[in-house]
């Protein structure tokens, strides 16, 4: 009986250690593919965060090339976008925040100085007439509206070269790297402002793709959110509130320009007509 005791406990004290292992292995595993899981929906987000800012210009893209026309599209877009983006990457230097916003920056530069040259082929095609206007003319009146991508270049290398000069002096002063911050992110959130007065002088938004102005707004909303999980410096997340606020507001164009012209080609009554 006492043998029998004995190998009864020896089995009763296997099965628990045996339980233990089990439930222990259940755990870790569960821990690790958590784990995985976690590090997967970071690597998504931040790769969205790359490519994410470029997507709302891929409609607009395609309604130049299929209607081979740029009206309704503001070139001025393109030059917040860039102006923001060269000094967004020379806040890098001064504050390092996390890569993909700077890789973001760089995809961006080259998305716009592409739309840039889709758009400058168009107009010269459609005004064959169209004097020269070049950067080293030097005339305010036709600021970024010259016929050749190399004056737009130019003009983009001598604003480098310069805001590069004076972050390279000043990279060590707290306030001067602080400004540079807020000027590149706050020029950012104005990005839809030169589209917004061109629908105000216009009243209309043809032209226009509203698919785009959707897809920054969406873009607009999981950026700030990003930026808030993340951490990133406040100049992030408080200018990607400015910037989804001007999103709304172009909508808001978009919603009263189009009620207006489906009220101005609506048939009269007859009551109107008599």
């Amino acid at each position: 009986q006492t043998q029998i005791f004995f190998v009864v406990c020896r089995h009763y004290h296997s099965s628990v250690c045996l339980s233990f292992i089990e439930i222990y292995l259940f755990s870790k595993m569960r821990d690790d593919l958590f784990s995985l899981f976690v590090r997967l929906a970071s690597w998504t987000a931040s790769g969205a965060m790359v490519v994410g800012g470029i997507v709302p210009f891929i409609p607009q893209y395609r309604d130049i090339l299929r209607t081979n026309s740029s009206e309704g599209f503001s070139l001025y877009v393109c030059l917040v976008l860039l102006l923001a983006n060269i000094l967004r990457i020379f806040f890098w230097f001064g504050k390092h925040y996390e890569l993909p916003l700077l890789a973001q920056s760089m995809v961006m530069i080259v998305t716009m100085l592409s739309l840039l040259r889709i758009c400058i082929r168009v107009q010269s095609e459609s005004e064959i007439s169209l004097r020269r206007r070049a950067f080293i003319d030097f005339d305010y009146q036709y600021f970024w509206q010259w016929t050749k991508l190399r004056d737009y270049l130019q003009f983009l290398l001598i604003f480098s070269f310069m805001v590069g000069l004076v972050t390279y002096y000043l990279m060590d002063v707290y306030l001067y790297v602080q400004l540079l911050g807020f000027g590149s992110l706050l020029l950012e959130a104005m990005l839809g402002l030169p589209q917004f007065y061109k629908n105000c002088v216009s009243r209309s938004t043809e032209g226009m793709s509203t698919l785009m102005v959707l897809c920054w707004t969406s873009g607009d909303c999981f950026k700030t959110g990003y930026f808030l999980v993340r951490k990133a410096p406040e100049q992030f997340w408080l200018c990607g509130l400015l910037q989804v606020t001007v999103d709304l507001g172009i909508l808001t164009q978009v919603a009263i320009y189009r009620n207006r012209q489906r009220q101005s080609l609506a048939p009269h009554s007859p009551a109107t007509q008599a």
